[in-house]
């Protein structure tokens, strides 16, 4: 575990964000997976007004916004062969945007049927394919599928969908996510507890679903983890933790590695407190899965997973003076970008000096973006008592 401990405590900032007219929340951050040494890599943010803030990662200034008025932007992903720029809206459509262009208008729009409310949303590894998830309306849940490839003998900027999966949700799908290698593999998560997985090469719904796993709670993050990526985990918006191993499925094993109703009950953090969990970073090179948390004062918490529970690893401070509410760890460099309700991205790089920059004073948002806070199951946790 030192290497990891040794990666994470030789962090330290290196920028910070630009001052902004409209301070927002940051509540999620996806960086350009295309090298181009001239033009430097972007940083995509999705941001509490609804919109999406493109930044220069190296300087962090504010390159260009889009926005997805009068519908709200929910999360937000780059392609991984060109910098096109993806977000779900509540306005019924999955928007695309070239990130290095300063025209507003998308370049792609993935119109989804009448009535749905796009929440979640993820592109497969090749770029194919794209998936989002709807709020329960009449009843209905839905997964919603477009084919996504530029085709040179239809140029038309809005696509219809695929298809959609319609009988494996009951609840609002707040969550989807592409296995990063397999393009058919995609895990969903929902306010109704299921975690599903499927294999969309398959013909039809009832066939493509691989298995339901059961996290008992309103499902707020899942990602893939393991060796070959054959495990899935989420968390909930109560802060409880999930791990499945899918490598059990045709075994008499169990397919659940750990089961944590509320992380906060279990974990013992060295000289502090965990307040939330963030996400998820599983470390490829080494091999294991990490757990981000924070408190509300803008500490994060890097916590290990093991099948006998999760350990706290170390602590980040001097960086955030509220929650932090996204991140996205780069291996190759081994750079963190981090984002909070104090309207601050952050850069930290291993040994790096900060540019007598003072921490933020956290600061009140206005109302009109409380409706894409994250509520905690309460702020000021008591620990409760043991029967």
């Amino acid at each position: 575990m030192e290497k990891i401990e040794e990666q994470f405590a030789n962090l330290h900032i290196v920028k910070r964000s630009s001052e902004n007219k409209e301070p927002t929340y940051l509540l999620g951050i996806d960086t350009s997976k295309t090298v181009q040494a001239e033009k430097g890599s972007l940083v995509a943010v999705l941001c509490s007004n609804g919109s999406i803030r493109i930044y220069d990662k190296e300087r962090l200034n504010v390159l260009r916004e889009f926005s997805g008025l009068p519908g709200l932007l929910n999360g937000v992903r780059f392609a991984n062969s060109c910098d096109s720029v993806y977000s779900a809206c509540t306005d019924g459509t999955v928007k695309c945007w070239d990130a290095r262009l300063a025209s507003e208008k998308p370049v792609q729009l993935f119109k989804g049927y009448p009535s749905n409310i796009f929440i979640s949303f993820d592109i497969n590894c090749n770029d194919h394919v794209i998936c989002a998830g709807t709020e329960k309306v009449d009843d209905d849940a839905l997964l919603v599928f477009w084919d996504a490839r530029i085709n040179s003998q239809d140029m038309s900027t809005v696509r219809d969908p695929l298809g959609t999966y319609s009988e494996t949700h009951s609840d609002d799908i707040t969550q989807v996510r592409f296995h990063p290698s397999n393009p058919n593999m995609v895990v969903s998560g929902s306010t109704d507890g299921l975690v599903n997985v499927y294999d969309i090469g398959v013909d039809n719904e009832e066939d493509a679903l691989v298995t339901t796993c059961n996290s008992v709670s309103s499902v707020s993050c899942i990602g893939w983890s393991g060796k070959d990526y054959k495990q899935i985990y989420c968390m909930t918006h109560d802060e409880g933790f999930c791990w499945w191993d899918l490598n059990h499925l045709d075994t008499d094993e169990a397919i659940t590695r750990l089961n944590i109703q509320d992380v906060r009950e279990v974990v013992n953090v060295k000289e502090g407190i965990l307040d939330y969990l963030i996400g998820g970073l599983y470390h490829e090179k080494m091999d294991k899965l990490f757990v981000v948390g924070g408190t509300n004062t803008g500490r994060i918490q890097l916590l290990s997973c093991t099948p006998s529970g999760l350990n706290h690893v170390m602590s980040l401070q001097g960086g955030h003076a509220a929650t932090v509410r996204s991140f996205c760890w780069n291996t190759q460099d081994e750079s963190l970008l981090t984002g909070g309700e104090d309207a601050q991205l952050l850069l930290w790089k291993p040994g790096a000096i900060e540019k007598t920059f003072t921490k933020k004073d956290s600061m009140k948002i206005a109302s009109s973006v409380l409706q894409h806070m994250r509520v905690h199951s309460n702020d000021s946790y008591k620990r409760r008592k043991k029967q």
